[in-house]
């Protein structure tokens, strides 16, 4: 039996999270992880929201973890892991929702940038993007932990940190979606959701 990687954070952060998607994927059906990580998160999601087809991605030193806690789980509504980096080859599939938890400060700014200007490709018209993790307002960190964290980011990668909001937001407008809810969760951390328009309203964005 493969060993299965583990992530501590995902069984401290995951009903606050699920709580975030009852409410905003309940009337969706496909939806993309971006950086699924082990793979963890996407087997609590899959087996409380039943209703959603759970598609894992990530690079590719990290599918062999993900896939050995779908085996473990076998469940029906998660289908193998893609391999994915956000700056090379996407899925040619369309989602009507994307969620990723703790990537954009692992990332550096230009793959962020890249998931925004890429996500119009894979999403549908009313599709929606719940992204969740630590995030800076007015420049400013929200907490003492947290500007300790980005630093220790820094330190770790010089690529790293924590993004500021309004950045990402303006991300996200260029492609097309609008803010509805910026949720506080523990530990500091935000859970962002953003739905797309229409076509005609994502050109005039």
């Amino acid at each position: 039996m493969r060993e299965k990687p583990d992530a501590p954070s995902c069984a401290r952060n995951r009903e606050p999270i699920l709580a975030v998607l009852r409410d905003h994927f309940a009337d969706r059906r496909n939806v993309l992880e971006i950086g699924s990580g082990t793979g963890q998160h996407a087997i609590f999601f899959a087996a409380a929201l039943r209703h959603l087809n759970w598609q894992t991605s990530e690079q590719r030193e990290n599918l062999a973890g993900i896939q050995a806690w779908l085996d473990e789980v076998d469940l029906p509504n998660t289908p193998a892991p893609l391999e994915l980096h956000v700056s090379g080859a996407w899925p040619i599939q369309r989602f009507d929702a994307v969620f990723s938890a703790n990537t954009l400060h692992i990332m550096s700014w230009a793959e962020v940038g890249c998931v925004f200007a890429r996500l119009p490709e894979i999403m549908t018209d009313d599709a929606r993007l719940a992204v969740y993790g630590p995030f800076n307002y007015g420049g400013r960190f929200t907490s003492e932990s947290n500007a300790a964290f980005d630093a220790w980011l820094k330190q770790s990668c010089s690529h790293q940190g924590i993004r500021d909001f309004e950045a990402v937001d303006a991300l996200a407008a260029k492609a097309g979606l609008k803010l509805i809810e910026d949720r506080a969760m523990p530990s500091n951390n935000r859970c962002l959701v953003w739905k797309r328009g229409t076509s005609r309203q994502a050109a005039s964005a």
